[in-house]
């Protein structure tokens, strides 16, 4: 897949949708997609360099919830039903992330070392995200009766 086709991926168009919503006062209005994931994109040496001593970085955690909103907002596109991100997050940078429907728990992830949050290319974050929507979803199928409550 070209660069090109994955910032045109349903998972990109809404990670760009949801750092837009972050930016409450315009200032990257006119910025590329491209440039508005840069931020998630971190490699492994760089990754090695940031400290995870002290409280995250509070651009960090907006990523996070960027991230796991993104991944919501799909979940409801594909069911047609309500998906809501909870995300608890500690001053040391661990803590977990729920995403519910309706009174299911469609996903659970445990979070660690949130200073490193990102991925080492935009194609290793759309599979994450892939990956972690395709469980959610299969969860809501299987138990289709609580995640309609």
């Amino acid at each position: 897949m070209s660069e090109e086709e994955l910032y045109q991926s349903d998972f990109f168009l809404e990670m760009v949708k949801q750092m837009r919503a972050l930016d409450t006062y315009g200032v990257q209005d006119k910025q590329t997609p491209q440039k508005l994931m840069a931020p998630f994109i971190i490699s492994k040496e760089a990754r090695k360099l940031i400290p995870v001593i002290g409280d995250p970085d509070p651009s960090t955690i907006s990523r996070v919830a960027a991230f796991y909103n993104a991944i919501a907002m799909l979940i409801e596109k594909e069911c047609g039903l309500m998906a809501r991100p909870s995300i608890n997050i500690t001053h040391e940078g661990f803590g977990t992330v729920h995403i519910i429907v309706g009174k299911l728990v469609a996903l659970e992830r445990v979070v660690r070392d949130i200073h490193r949050f990102g991925f080492e290319t935009p194609s290793k974050m759309k599979d994450e995200g892939d990956k972690l929507l395709s469980v959610a979803l299969a969860l809501i199928g299987k138990h289709p009766e609580v995640a309609g409550l």
